[in-house]
């Protein structure tokens, strides 16, 4: 006679405050770095026509105690949506923390915006990150990117499309941005009304104008920007011995020769942006910081940015999100 086999014991309340703790503390580690990654963009100099600890580049409106600012208003909404990521979250919810933390940047910045794309990039990585921490699994750039685009992957495409009527309206819609973790408007014509029109966001308008990609399309694509651009110029300067300052000053301007930027194509239009890709990919051509004067070539480049007031918001963003997926992968061995 075969007997059933006993059913498996109830977790104890100590087992489950014990996992409970794992999880907490595993989502302040990821908020921590979140918020050095972030720090660390801003810190870097020379850094073209950004705001750094240096000077405020091509900003008159925010210099870097407006970005210490939304940075300390950040900490929090990493750590939830890291927790969010463990708790096998759905999109919409964590639209919602998204949501929350522009509005939390607002306040602390004075309504300036300064880390929109990062809270959607970060927060993404964050969360994804938490889903591999409940399952288990420790974090490599490949599985990273393959459980952000299986958990959310559908969503994020949904996302990332506005319709025909909200693109339509792009050139008629004012300054004031959304989020971009917020929808487009669910119907807009040419005669919707000027409030209407002020809800989308600046990377719609701009995507809708000049055929550009922007955050919602980055995350419908699994952050191509990050895991195949940033990610592998990083390490590939740090393995040849560069300095984490070389190694990221290297990875910005790859950013830059290769993204099509909407805080570029907002402020300039094409031709501001083709100076940004043909500058930056003059840089890695002289040979990036392997070349002896590479400082002199990233703060020439610098001024001539400022002269034109061209500011590379989009890769500043992807350059702390490449940071925090190296931090990430490699926590626990001296990351940068």
């Amino acid at each position: 006679m075969m007997l059933a086999p006993s059913p498996l014991p109830a977790a104890t309340p100590l087992a489950q405050s014990r996992t409970q703790a794992g999880a907490a503390t595993y989502a302040a580690t990821l908020a921590r770095l979140a918020v050095r990654s972030l720090y660390a963009e801003l810190a870097l100099y020379p850094k073209p026509g950004l705001v750094s600890l240096i000077d405020n580049g091509s900003h008159e409106d925010m210099d870097a105690t407006t970005f210490l600012r939304s940075l300390f208003s950040l900490r929090h909404y990493f750590y939830r949506i890291s927790l969010a990521g463990m708790d096998d979250a759905s999109f919409a919810h964590l639209k919602q923390l998204g949501i929350g933390a522009e509005a939390a940047m607002m306040r602390a910045t004075g309504g300036i915006n300064t880390h929109r794309g990062a809270i959607f990039s970060l927060g993404l990585l964050c969360a994804a990150a938490g889903t591999m921490h409940a399952q288990g699994a420790t974090p490599d750039a490949a599985t990273l990117r393959a459980t952000m685009l299986s958990q959310w992957g559908s969503a994020l495409a949904a996302h990332a499309t506005p319709n025909a009527s909200t693109l339509a309206e792009a050139p008629h819609a004012s300054r004031t941005a959304r989020t971009v973790f917020a929808d487009a408007p669910a119907a807009m014509s040419l005669t919707a009304a000027p409030e209407a029109a002020a809800a989308m966001s600046h990377g719609l308008r701009v995507a809708a104008m000049h055929a550009t990609s922007g955050a919602r399309e980055e995350g419908a694509r699994g952050l191509p920007s990050v895991f195949e651009i940033g990610l592998p110029a990083l390490q590939a300067a740090l393995s040849r011995g560069a300095s984490v300052v070389e190694a990221r000053i290297e990875t910005l301007f790859s950013l830059m020769a290769h993204i099509s930027d909407t805080n570029i194509y907002h402020r300039a239009g094409p031709q501001g942006a083709q100076l940004v890709r043909d500058r930056a990919q003059r840089f890695i051509a002289l040979g990036g910081t392997q070349n002896p004067s590479w400082y002199a070539e990233a703060a020439d480049c610098h001024r001539l940015f400022v002269q034109h007031r061209l500011s590379p918001g989009g890769a500043a963003d992807l350059l702390a999100a490449s940071c925090f997926l190296h931090a990430i992968v490699h926590h626990g061995q001296n990351a940068p």
